[in-house]
């Protein structure tokens, strides 16, 4: 054992070596240079020679040794960060979790998010055209105690295309996470992404709860209120609706588990008094499986059915997904491609999770859904700055109207 790693092990317990008693090692005699220090770990129970009353100190340690006496000292509570990450396999396999030390070095965390996008769009339906916009996220996260945490985000939006100054800022997250029993609960104003985000990805009110690992069930109520983010074509009013995804009661239910390399996922969501001028319901039930070929390869297909209240359109729809790698922040110089097909019917979607315009395509009578691709490439320019560009060629179901988006973004993460 070296002696700078036994003098910064006694350090970190914070206790002076004149509140032990005698160390009870034979071969560390009372004028050795580590002689203090030994004796404060031997006293907190972090180190315990080697049975026979011997330290063994010019002896080698195996790191499952070494990774012994440091889950002793996190256990005392000792800030042993730079060596739990050093030993953080055999720390694992010891069964002790290493991220309980990022609860006792600080209680609160902040992280961020600053995306700048760019789009372009090409519609028979609305007017086009392009916009330009950045967006700022700030996350706060603070641990309550073991089983609880609470989760806040802020969120700046500048339109740079009018520069009118109409930015605003706004508290768009509160939520807490924890633990009932064997149930894992979140609650509060959370992003509710359902169906791989093809029935509704946005803001969400309300509770819910998860049971299960390999297989899991997750339940949850609450109400749709994305402000004035999700769009769709109000027949009554003959306009598009900015409020059309809100929904006063929403009850959803998935059941996820994987079977023979694949993974399966079954989804029932019922979004009651759908928008603020019609007042229609909305049912809908999704099933859907994904395989991996290698770690590269993954081919998903979904089907979607709805219920609309007044809508005798098509009421079902299919999406399949085909992606490859992935760019991943934490690794410059990763990439990845995604290709969606889509074929879906005007119920079998509330906020579409798309950046492409697939809200614009509806007809005057709200009779048709869209049907179309996208296209996405992704490439990490360097840590923490990934980059994307998005094609989506969609069009009417029954209409033959026709949307075009090109979508660029690059997003910066701290």
């Amino acid at each position: 054992m070296k002696k700078s790693l036994v003098l910064a092990m006694a350090m970190a317990l914070g206790v002076t070596a004149s509140a032990y008693a005698a160390n009870p090692f034979s071969d560390v005699p009372a004028g050795h240079w580590a002689y203090d220090s030994i004796s404060k770990l031997a006293a907190a129970g972090v180190i315990e020679g080697y049975g026979d009353a011997t330290f063994g100190g010019d002896k080698l340690m195996t790191r499952y040794e070494m990774a012994q006496i440091v889950a002793k000292a996190m256990a005392k509570g000792a800030n042993v960060d730079k060596l739990a990450a050093e030993f953080a396999d055999e720390l694992d396999n010891l069964g002790v979790r290493v991220a309980n030390l990022e609860k006792k070095a600080d209680n609160v965390k902040i992280t961020g998010e600053v995306r700048y996008h760019y789009a372009d769009h090409d519609t028979d339906n609305v007017a086009g055209g392009y916009e330009t916009v950045l967006r700022s996220r700030i996350w706060f996260t603070g641990q309550i105690n073991d089983d609880w945490k609470y989760t806040g985000m802020i969120q700046n939006q500048q339109n740079l295309k009018n520069n009118a100054g109409d930015e605003e800022t706004t508290f768009q997250r509160a939520y807490v996470n924890g633990k009932l029993g064997g149930l894992a609960v979140q609650a509060g104003r959370y992003n509710l992404k359902v169906s791989e985000g093809n029935v509704y990805d946005n803001r969400f009110d309300g509770v819910q709860v998860s049971y299960g690992k390999d297989v899991k069930l997750t339940a949850g109520y609450g109400k749709a209120d994305p402000a004035t983010s999700a769009t769709k074509w109000n027949s009554t009013t003959s306009t598009y609706d900015p409020n059309y995804a809100k929904a006063d009661e929403v009850y959803y239910a998935e059941l996820t588990g994987k079977v023979a390399g694949l993974n399966l996922a079954a989804g029932y969501y019922d979004f009651q008094n759908l928008g603020e001028k019609e007042g229609i319901d909305d049912t809908i039930w999704t099933v859907a499986a994904n395989y991996a070929f290698d770690k590269n390869v993954n081919l998903g297909a979904m089907y979607l059915n709805g219920d609309q209240d007044g809508y005798d359109g098509d009421d079902d729809g299919y999406v399949v997904t085909l992606s490859y790698k992935g760019a991943k922040a934490s690794q410059p110089g990763s990439w990845g491609l995604v290709a969606k097909y889509y074929d879906q019917g005007l119920s079998t979607y509330v906020d579409h999770t798309m950046n492409g315009y697939a809200d614009t395509l509806h007809g005057d009578k709200m009779t048709e859904g869209f049907k179309g691709y996208s296209v996405f490439a992704n490439y990490t320019f360097a840590k923490n700055i990934v980059g994307q560009v998005e094609w989506y060629d969609l069009e009417g179901k029954e209409g033959n109207k026709e949307a075009q988006t090109l979508w660029s973004q690059v997003v910066f993460t701290f």
